[in-house]
């Protein structure tokens, strides 16, 4: 789904850009609209349909599923807001640091100690960030979206100017799970981005990563979450999680982000860690801990709600949780989020 808004505010990877096009700033269109922009009627509809055909998909099953797609403004909108994309970091930090969020962190934990533990020797990945990324993103699968996936994908595949070809690699995607798992396409929902199921994996990234970890046939990331906590499990470890590896670092450095580093830093690209300590010490920022002066971080500031900036090293895992989410405030959320999970756990043990 795990920087700096101004010269002291958060830093942040950008969400997906986009930007709507005259139709889309319109009204909702109305009923004679709608049955216009239908995705079926779009002109590449049919392309799509003849490559899932080739694919050995039924055409009539493929016609079917696309004729049951509506085109949905609210989607298209919804693609402005990403709360990462507009909000500083104590606001984001406050949607889910929560104590009820916490809480029912721990008791994820508890009744699903055994898949956890097993995820976590497998793969590598700690539980209680596994449980984490589960509570950012549906809090623990109470929240998995109110979109029709199918709607949802249609639309930005078929009317997003800039994004289309993305989107309709992910509807292509999303129509052969359907197909595969035997699912109604129009009865799934998700995210208005057509995200799914308790981790919110886009269909490729179901496609690519998702695990049937109870063994029962079927990799379900809709109703199971067993197979939810392999999954993501086994998306960060091939992603590159190191095991038993920090997130991140506290850090000191000055009351205002040296002007020289927003030219020398690119806070904003999504790349690994490459600024090394020492340049960051070179610059006032200092690590809060004894680290190799050649380590590469990820430098990040962030905006607390005093003013105050505060700053953190983030390490590879921290870059690993940005490849769930590019927003280095997700990421962060994420990883505070696990730690305060982890200790109400153990405190309740």
């Amino acid at each position: 789904m795990n920087g700096i808004h101004g010269r002291t505010s958060s830093y942040f990877l950008a969400a997906l850009m986009c930007w709507v096009t005259p139709a889309a700033l319109a009204d909702e269109p109305s009923q004679a609209s709608q049955q216009q922009v239908a995705p079926q009627y779009n002109t590449d509809s049919q392309a799509l349909v003849d490559e899932l055909v080739a694919e050995g998909l039924p055409k009539a099953w493929v016609e079917e599923a696309l004729g049951q797609a509506s085109y949905t403004q609210s989607v298209l909108d919804a693609m402005e807001g990403a709360a990462e994309r507009r909000l500083r970091w104590y606001e984001y930090r406050n949607i889910f640091m929560t104590e009820q969020r916490i809480q029912e962190g721990a008791e994820f934990i508890n009744a699903h100690a055994d898949a956890l533990a097993r995820a976590e020797s497998t793969y590598g990945v700690p539980a209680e960030v596994i449980t984490a990324i589960i509570g950012v993103e549906t809090y623990y699968g109470r929240h998995k979206g109110q979109h029709r996936v199918l709607d949802s994908l249609a639309t930005l595949a078929f009317y997003h100017p800039t994004r289309g070809a993305f989107f309709r690699g992910e509807l292509a995607a999303f129509l052969r799970i359907a197909y595969e798992q035997h699912v109604d396409p129009a009865e799934l929902q998700g995210s208005y981005a057509g995200a799914m199921g308790y981790p919110q994996f886009i269909p490729t990234s179901y496609q690519a990563y998702a695990v049937d970890f109870d063994g029962d046939g079927i990799r379900d990331l809709w109703e199971n979450p067993v197979d939810a906590i392999g999954s993501v499990a086994n998306y960060f470890a091939v992603h590159g999680w190191k095991q038993d590896a920090p997130i991140y670092h506290l850090a000191s450095g000055p009351d205002v982000l040296p002007v020289e580093l927003l030219d020398e830093l690119s806070f904003n690209q999504t790349s690994a860690p490459t600024v090394s300590v020492a340049e960051l010490s070179a610059h006032g920022i200092e690590p809060n801990e004894p680290l190799d002066s050649d380590l590469p971080v990820i430098p990040l500031a962030l905006e607390f709600a005093d003013g105050e900036t505060h700053y953190r090293f983030g390490e590879y895992n921290f870059y690993a949780i940005t490849r769930y989410n590019h927003s280095h405030l997700y990421a962060m959320a994420v990883a505070e989020l696990s730690e305060a999970i982890a200790e109400r756990y153990e405190d309740e043990e």
